[in-house]
């Protein structure tokens, strides 16, 4: 059984939603850069070991994250799942674990990479909105595509509206795709690109506003 290194700053949604999925692998510890991150106490309540390098105990990016991959090959994971981790990681972090690190990003790579996507996609008045879970490179938001979730956006929503109808998404979507690296029904070949076995389905599609 594959294990995995999951990181967090916050309230821990996403860890919640991949815990309640009872994946096929083994959570072999959540860390965080931030001692009072409520996700925390979510491991520790299903008997997960926590720990917590705070960020502002070092001098820089560079050494925070040489302490922070200590601290995570210590635990020697097959898979690092970013979930709701918010520090811009070093290309030197990044690509000690090539293939290995993982994140979910509240847009529709390669639209709207960074920060406030709910607010730019409204904006900019899109029908279609939605998430990306992606291999991490050091080129932010830019990693290779895993799976994506679309939702229809509504002539009434604002910012947290959408994002809570995306955030629902990313709950499913998280858990398919760990459970698919888990099992190697989709893996990252030497090129960079994402190889599934999964089937394929041409008639899939979203249509927004609905069609009659």
């Amino acid at each position: 059984m594959k294990k995995i290194v999951i990181l967090i700053s916050g309230r821990g949604s996403n860890l919640q939603a991949i815990l309640s999925a009872q994946l096929p692998c083994s959570i072999a510890a959540v860390i965080s850069n931030r001692a009072d991150a409520e996700g925390l106490a979510i491991a520790q309540q299903h008997g997960i070991a926590t720990r917590v390098v705070p960020h502002r105990d070092y001098a820089d990016r560079a050494s925070f994250d040489a302490a922070l991959a200590q601290v995570i090959d210590s635990y020697q994971p097959d898979l690092l799942v970013l979930a709701g981790f918010m520090r811009i990681l070093t290309a030197e972090f990044v690509n000690h674990y090539t293939g290995k690190l993982i994140n979910i990003h509240p847009s529709l790579l390669p639209a709207y990479t960074g920060m406030n996507t709910h607010e730019r996609a409204l904006h900019d008045g899109v029908k279609i909105h939605g998430c990306t879970v992606h291999f991490v490179t050091p080129d932010l938001d830019h990693g290779p595509i895993i799976i994506q979730a679309a939702v229809p956006v509504l002539s009434h929503d604002n910012a947290q509206t959408l994002a809570e109808r995306v955030l629902r998404e990313e709950h499913r979507i998280y858990a398919q795709a760990i459970r698919w690296l888990c099992t190697d029904q989709v893996t990252l070949n030497a090129q960079g690109k994402v190889i599934s076995n999964r089937p394929e389905h041409a008639d899939t599609a979203l249509v927004a506003p609905h069609m009659e």
